[in-house]
């Protein structure tokens, strides 16, 4: 589940040999950091996780140890494991952790989506291999089954976003992609909880990996200029509803 999920955003490289289980417990911790988890909230069972994941169950399993030992997850013999309350806000999110994305109002990150994710989605377009289109659709699945969960449908969303990302061939544009996609990603829960809302999101996703299938740059562009549209609005809508506009970065 970090691209919210994709590899955790990082700048250089550790020198620290990791496991798979390590990197799926820094993606989890990094939901739980954005509040794409909220605490309570029971996560997704072993199976489904490892498929939004792409990684076995085995993995999943040591990643919810880990955090469980570091008290961010509750694991209760015959119940479902629960997000620990706990305040993560120390926890760097984005490889420009000094400005958080969301320090800068709502026009400004639409605008950047625009100009950066339409170039990197489209780049995605060409180079995207079959592996991918596999992971993708074993993501769009996942997303099916989640159908109205707010929660479950954007633990997909967000693995299925980063997926394209990465395609596109640079790790850093796709880093800088993902730190935009995190943008109000509270308030996007609270979107996606609407009735409708998730199948409108599927939707679109359809046509995205339609487009991405035939390797077609100007479908695709076309289908995440739809997509990154309804984000907005959407988004707008919510803050406008709790009084909030964003803020401005300085």
């Amino acid at each position: 589940m970090t691209g919210i999920l994709g590899e955790v955003p990082q700048v250089g490289q550790r020198l620290e040999r990791r496991t798979a289980r390590d990197v799926i417990a820094e993606k989890l911790t990094t939901l739980i950091a954005t509040n794409m988890l909220r605490p309570g909230d029971e996560l997704p069972g072993e199976r489904e996780l490892a498929t939004v994941l792409n990684v076995s169950r085995e993995t999943v399993r040591g990643a919810i140890q880990i955090l469980a030992t570091q008290g961010l997850i509750e694991v209760s013999q015959g119940s479902r494991s629960r997000v620990a309350n706990v305040d993560l806000s120390h926890v760097p999110i984005t490889i420009a952790s000094s400005n958080p994305i969301d320090s800068y109002d709502l026009e400004a990150v639409h605008a950047a989506r625009l100009h950066i994710e339409l170039k990197v989605v489209g780049d995605a377009a060409e180079l995207i291999d079959e592996a991918t289109l596999e992971k993708l659709d074993n993501l769009m699945e996942a997303q099916r089954i989640a159908g109205p969960d707010a929660m479950r449908f954007l633990l997909c969303d967000r693995e299925f976003h980063v997926t394209i990302y990465r395609a596109c061939g640079n790790p850093l544009l796709a880093d800088l992609v993902t730190d935009l996609y995190t943008y109000m990603i509270d308030y996007r829960r609270s979107v996606m909880s609407r009735p409708g809302a998730t199948d409108s999101s599927y939707t679109d996703h359809e046509k995205i990996v339609e487009g991405l299938r035939s390797h077609d740059r100007k479908a695709v562009v076309a289908a995440f200029h739809t997509h990154l549209l309804r984000i907005y609005e959407t988004t707008r809508e919510i803050l406008a509803l709790t009084g909030k506009t964003g803020l401005s970065a300085g």
